[in-house]
């Protein structure tokens, strides 16, 4: 008989899928609580049974098909799938046993679980505003959160600032079993710690420093976060926007208009005491040293005269009618290079004998009329 030919009696069918499986499960469950059996000879028939129902065959079918279930649930569950930025942290009688990464791997059933940690994804935490739908056009909400942006800075200024905290896991393990909501851990100490540094700085170095600010939040921050051993790592802190209440802002225009104001003068007036200050204290150094100046020069020409004085008498005292004879002619030839008109005196002569000195130039002739 060829093997593709039914045998003349027919052939028992059999289930075609899982569907089939499970529906055929159930009805023999049916049958054994109802007491029916099979007709392997007439067509498949159920007798009516002539004795009571045993319920401890019952019961040993149930248990055997439990059975069946929790072997066939156990080897469906021993093996998982973590995805690619994901990693798997096996417990074992739920204490930590290992760390499995991206493929396919295999578990003890009912000894081991798994939880899945995604360590790729950039999680993020907003203060003061809510992103409503993201995109490319992205819209915000910021009615209701003045709680979490309302600040006080160190000048007693009410500010708003809205903010963003984005982080990943670094490590699983902390992340799972260290915190017990790392998120709302998140937000109080980005909280404490920005409230913290706004509260200490000026409004007008808030605004003007918010790169600064954010730097040293986001360092303390990851600071806290590791003496929390959250087994996160904070990838930014940005302060997205900075503006005075709205209930205030008209308020704080006019602060501004007046403080530009008095910047503005003030910067008028330093330049006038840069350009005077300066020049005063260079005219009065001017004069100083041109005293000081004088002074030296008198005080050497005094010495000088002192020691010509010196060494004039010493020679004197050498030669004395040498020592006058020069003299007077030293003296002579001082004063008679000034003297316009001179007069030679002698003891022979009756009269003066004016002396035309031909060297000298004379004077340039005056036109009449110019002392008119």
């Amino acid at each position: 008989m060829p093997m593709n030919e039914q045998p003349p009696w027919g052939q028992k069918k059999k289930p075609s899928g899982p569907e089939d499986f499970l529906a055929t499960l159930l009805q023999k469950i049916r049958d054994s609580f109802a007491g029916k059996e099979e007709d392997g000879g007439q067509g498949g028939a159920a007798k009516p049974s002539q004795s009571p129902p045993n319920l401890f065959a019952g019961f040993s079918k149930l248990l055997a098909i439990a059975v069946a279930v929790v072997f066939l649930q156990g080897a469906f569950s021993s093996f998982f799938t973590i995805k690619p930025g994901e990693v798997g942290i096996v417990l074992r009688f739920g204490k930590y046993n290992r760390t499995t990464t991206s493929g396919l791997h295999f578990k003890i059933p009912y000894l081991e679980e798994l939880a899945k940690v995604d360590v790729e994804t950039v999680r993020k935490e907003e203060f003061g505003f809510r992103t409503r739908t993201p995109g490319f056009d992205t819209s915000f909400d910021r009615r209701g959160y003045d709680m979490e942006s309302l600040m006080l800075t160190g000048d007693k200024d009410v500010i708003e600032v809205a903010w963003i905290v984005q982080y990943k896991v670094s490590d699983p393990v902390k992340f799972l079993f260290e915190v017990r909501d790392v998120a709302q851990a998140v937000r109080d100490a980005s909280e404490t710690v920005t409230r913290r540094i706004v509260g200490n700085m000026d409004f007008d170095y808030v605004l003007s420093n918010r790169e600064i600010l954010a730097a040293n939040a986001k360092q303390e921050l990851q600071g806290q976060m590791d003496r929390l051993q959250c087994g996160i790592s904070i990838v930014t802190l940005q302060l997205l926007d900075i503006n005075p209440p709205e209930s205030v802002k008209p308020a704080f225009n006019e602060v501004n208009v007046a403080d530009q104001d008095m910047k503005r003068l003030v910067n008028e007036a330093e330049e006038t005491y840069n350009k005077v200050i300066p020049k005063a204290r260079g005219s009065a150094k001017q004069i100083v040293e041109e005293a000081r100046g004088y002074a030296a020069e008198r005080i050497n020409r005094a010495n000088g005269e002192t020691n010509r004085f010196k060494a004039i008498v010493k020679e004197y005292q050498g030669a004395e009618e040498v020592t006058r004879q020069r003299m007077y002619l030293e003296a002579m030839e001082e004063v008679l290079p000034r003297v316009d008109h001179l007069y030679i005196m002698d003891k022979s002569q009756q009269n003066f004998l004016p002396l035309l000195d031909l060297t000298r130039k004379s004077a340039p002739a005056v036109p009449a009329g110019a002392g008119q």
